[in-house]
């Protein structure tokens, strides 16, 4: 990735959070974080990463309406960013977040069936 794009990819990333804060008033979205977003050289194409805090039913239906408000995502984002053409937003769940609490639950079970010596 080139330096352009990672700069362009930082702002879109704050931007996106931002909609999702302040702009969609959809009750369906719980918890989400926008990890980060991976944008092409040519700048045409993101992958926006986000990871859903919650149970399984929470994090379901927060992503079913993350995509069901993907338009509109998109559309306030392309205005923002203040670029010449679309970017073209997709988005992808991040599941290193998950993954890093399962080897921490794993090194915590391990320490506590260690016995303690010096």
């Amino acid at each position: 990735m080139s330096q352009r794009s990672i700069q362009v990819g930082e702002e879109l990333r704050k931007i996106i959070s931002q909609i999702l804060l302040e702009d969609l008033n959809d009750p369906g979205i719980g918890f989400v974080t926008i990890t980060r977003v991976e944008l092409t050289d040519d700048l045409r194409f993101a992958r926006v990463f986000y990871s859903i805090f919650g149970s399984d039913e929470e994090k379901e239906t927060t992503e079913k309406a993350l995509f069901k408000s993907m338009r509109i995502i998109r559309k306030l984002a392309v205005e923002r960013l203040n670029m010449r053409y679309a970017v073209d937003i997709r988005f992808e769940a991040d599941e290193s977040l998950d993954a890093g609490f399962r080897i921490d639950e794993i090194l915590k079970k391990i320490k506590e069936q260690k016995p303690n010596t010096p």
